[in-house]
């Protein structure tokens, strides 16, 4: 069961109060000579404009810009960093604030909380499962579409803006959002980082975040990871009364059975979140170890487990019905190999070809097609997520048309009143992760050395 918003509680000390954002302004004119970069400004905006930074706060106000300022001009001058009284060091603003993170700032997110926790014991028990970014209010994404990222979008731009406004000189820092189940005590946690050292990791520095909050969310459960599904099945096979019942239906040898860990739900108070509980559904391949047969076809039914995840141990076991398990069937395999028919021959040949490329353009997580532009993000909950999505209609210009789009759930009643089928109503996203149990979908050469024989 995903945490949900309910009441919270702080788990650490944090940085909670700051300062008023200290701002430190550069003459334009000035500027450009440190940089010996000509301005290409109007001289109304070179005398009057200032370019201000706060960084101390995060959070910028873009109510006000300068009209008049050439943009690719004030990018340069962005991006260069420079010395002298007055002048700031910019941020690297090749990263857009919805870019999903990078390995480097996974690495500081989760060193940041895992030294923030309370004691060892609380370091030690921290599982992280879901780090992702914390994405930013629409204005901060409005600036750095306006000012800091190509095309540069003037209809982000305030049409109230006069000569000599406020233009902010960078972006608030990035921010990560991590979801921590810690094994010790039973708690979800939510925590949010500041990314204002990342730089430091790519040069061997042990330079951290800054946690901004953290709140404990109670009678939840976070989402299950891959490294709990493969204990959860060795706790299962290894799990004597288990054992027995396989004996009972014909399977001695334990590689053949496949566990799948399924969330307990919560159709009694027995199962509610204060336990972090599965109950996995069961099924058995043949006397082939081929990958790629299909166990599917032959469930094991008439057994109930729940399995206790905080603890890893069996806390109910019951082998209350004895039902024969299928026949063994090649055909159910669905493989070329396996199909007495072979495969149809009836199909026309079918070529998709681009010989002029294709008709999108990719920059980074931005995606240009025809005359639709949007940003490609993704999450471990929800998979595929598009951002800031846009439509060039002629004469209107750039018209907006979401700022956000994601699969939020994906829910699978599978309807069957019979036991245990009346249990499988899957929460695709908040149970498991859309994102995490995605696949790439480039070609990969896989070379099995001897090839597996299917019987």
């Amino acid at each position: 069961m995903a945490p949900s918003a309910k009441p919270t509680t702080p788990c650490c000390k944090t940085d909670a109060a700051t300062s008023k954002a200290e701002h430190r302004s550069l003459d334009i004119e000035h500027a450009s000579s440190q940089t010996g970069m000509k301005s290409s400004f109007p001289p109304a905006a070179e005398k009057g404009a200032t370019i201000t930074s706060e960084a101390a706060s995060g959070d910028l106000s873009i109510s006000e810009w300068v009209p008049s300022a050439d943009i690719h001009a004030l990018d340069n001058l962005a991006t260069t960093a420079v010395s002298g009284k007055g002048v700031l060091l910019l941020q690297n603003r090749l990263t857009h604030p919805l870019d999903p993170l990078s390995q480097e700032e996974v690495v500081v997110a989760s060193e940041t909380v895992r030294a923030a926790g309370a004691s060892p014991e609380i370091r030690d028990a921290m599982r992280f499962m879901e780090v992702t970014l914390n994405e930013p209010k629409k204005e901060v994404v409005a600036l750095a579409d306006a000012y800091f990222f190509p095309p540069y979008q003037p209809s982000y731009r305030s049409s109230k803006a006069k000569i000599g406004a406020i233009i902010p000189l960078q972006l608030p820092p990035r921010q990560a959002r991590l979801t921590v189940y810690n094994l010790r005590t039973n708690e979800t946690s939510i925590w949010v980082v500041e990314l204002t050292e990342v730089h430091a990791v790519t040069r061997g520095g042990r330079h951290r975040g800054k946690v901004k909050s953290c709140k404990i969310v109670p009678e939840v459960q976070p989402s299950m990871d891959a490294e709990e599904y493969a204990l959860c099945e060795a706790t299962v096979k290894n799990y004597g009364p288990f054992q027995e019942a396989m004996k009972r239906r014909g399977i001695e040898n334990m590689d053949l059975v496949m566990v799948d860990t399924w969330c307990a739900g919560y159709f009694s108070e027995e199962d509610a979140p204060h336990r972090r509980l599965a109950k996995p559904l069961l099924f058995c391949r043949t006397e082939s170890d081929c990958p790629m047969e299909n166990g599917y076809a032959r469930p094991v039914e008439g057994i109930l487990i729940v399995v206790d995840l905080q603890n890893m141990k069996v806390i109910e076991f019951q082998d209350h019905r004895f039902v024969p398990l299928p026949a063994p069937d090649p055909l159910r395999n669905y493989t070329p190999s396996h199909l007495s028919s072979g495969l149809r021959t009836d199909i026309k040949p079918l070529h998709i070809t681009q010989p002029k490329g294709p008709s999108f353009r990719v920059n980074g997580y931005a995606v240009e097609w025809q005359k639709w532009n949007f940003r490609v993000g993704f999450t471990p909950r929800e998979g595929l997520v598009l951002h800031s999505i846009a439509y060039n209609d002629g004469s209107r210009g750039r018209r907006s048309i979401a700022h956000r789009i994601s699969f939020v759930e994906m829910v699978v009643p599978y309807g069957d009143p019979k036991d245990p089928h009346y249990r499988k109503n899957a929460f695709d996203a908040g149970e498991d992760g859309l994102g995490k149990n995605a696949h790439s979908l480039k070609k990969v050469l896989v070379l099995f050395l001897p090839p597996p024989i299917c019987l």
